[in-house]
């Protein structure tokens, strides 16, 4: 890890990218129309709708690379505290890195999935190079399925978003977390694993993610378990214990739930134990740390990482940079980077697709072809109700 990274180590984040000028082809020169398929613009963006919409617009920057940013800026609650927050961290990116390579147009979202919706197709359609956003997942959802001959990349800031060809997942997801934190009790030496997972429609993603992880190791998932509510996590704990015979360890995805009544069910069957670890996801800390967290590993973000930033954006905004603020930063200086060394029409795919990745004040992180992203995060172990260090993130892939 680089604890002596310079505050502008953004610049860097591109390098590989601009050595390897075979990535760097320009996009089709195609009209701004072929970016979406006719009909796909027509169902989501409805003359009618865009016209009596009230957009609150702002404009930073003079470059020539036009990138459009999607915020929930007056939307209600936590939602549009986080899009304000993402503001100014796309202001501190463009004073850094982006103002005299980018002109960024953010749109506020409102919070409204359907009219973000309306926003994004908008700017895919009118030339925008980039856009990032939107921070709704409906939206996101949608724009993944679009489809065209010359549509911009797309770097989505919705949480628990899986990608799209092109429309690229940059929270950490659960479903990344909980890959990460099973490669790394694979690569000790665990060969058979058990999932317990949320069911719905993201557990096949979860699933995929943690088996692939795996796989790298030699070491595979022996079943996944889906579990519907707290009820059924009795039920799920002793499906396992009747279907795995001492497993090496114990993956589990709580979603938006709190995951200790699972906790308590695998407690009652002695997991975690000296030779059956627990492997936590970040999602567990959204909740207050129980004593059941105890001794369970997660692979998380290193929230040192943000430091270069951090001390900044206090300063500069007077209160603290969080999670949100490093997505928003790490995107807009991103973007900044490459059109730096490619110039307006180096953005595509393969840029973004870099199998080096890209280091940001959220750590080293590189884009899939299927749109999800994978992170090189430190590994865990909850003591003491705290997250203590097992291992740091690596410095490549």
């Amino acid at each position: 890890m680089e604890s002596d990274r310079p505050v502008h180590g953004p610049r860097t984040w591109v390098v590989a990218s601009a050595l390897a000028m075979s990535l760097l082809g320009c996009q089709s020169k195609g009209a701004v129309s072929d970016a979406l398929d006719p009909a796909a613009i027509q169902a989501a963006n409805p003359p009618a709708a865009v016209a009596n919409a009230s957009l609150a617009t702002q404009s930073l920057g003079t470059g020539p690379t036009r990138v459009a940013m999607l915020l929930p800026l007056s939307a209600p609650g936590s939602a549009g505290e986080n899009g304000r927050k993402m503001l100014d961290a796309a202001k501190l990116a463009m004073t850094d890195l982006g103002n005299p390579l980018l002109m960024l147009t953010i749109e506020d979202t409102r919070g409204d999935a359907t009219y973000s919706q309306q926003l994004a197709v908008k700017a895919i359609t009118s030339g925008t190079k980039v856009v990032i956003g939107p921070t709704e997942l409906p939206a996101a959802q949608h724009v993944a399925k679009l489809s065209g001959s010359n549509r911009p990349v797309v770097l989505a800031l919705a949480d628990n978003f899986a990608g799209g060809p092109g429309v690229y997942a940059v929270c950490l997801s659960e479903a990344d977390s909980a890959a990460a934190g099973a490669g790394a009790i694979a690569a000790k030496g665990g060969k058979k694993f058990v999932l317990l997972v949320p069911a719905g429609a993201s557990a096949d993603i979860m699933e995929k993610r943690v088996a692939n992880s795996l796989s790298v190791y030699g070491a595979a998932l022996a079943i996944t378990i889906p579990y519907t509510s707290a009820d059924s996590a009795a039920k799920a704990v002793a499906d396992m214990g009747s279907l795995v015979d001492a497993p090496d360890a114990v993956v589990v995805a709580s979603g938006d739930s709190n995951p200790s009544p699972i906790l308590i069910a695998l407690k009652a069957k002695g997991i975690p134990g000296k030779s059956t670890p627990v492997i936590g996801t970040n999602r567990w800390l959204e909740h207050p740390t129980s004593p059941l967290f105890e001794g369970a590993y997660i692979a998380t973000l290193d929230q040192h990482e943000t430091g270069p930033i951090s001390d900044r954006f206090k300063a500069t905004f007077n209160y603290q940079a969080d999670v949100n603020v490093a997505y928003a930063y790490d995107m807009v200086a991103l973007t900044a980077g490459i059109a730096s060394a490619a110039g307006p029409n180096g953005f595509n795919r393969q840029v973004f697709e870099n199998r080096s990745g890209f280091r940001g004040s959220t750590g080293l992180f590189r884009f899939r072809a299927d749109g999800s992203s994978e992170r090189s995060m430190p590994f865990y172990r909850i003591e003491k109700g705290a997250l203590k260090l097992v291992a740091k993130s690596t410095s490549s892939f």
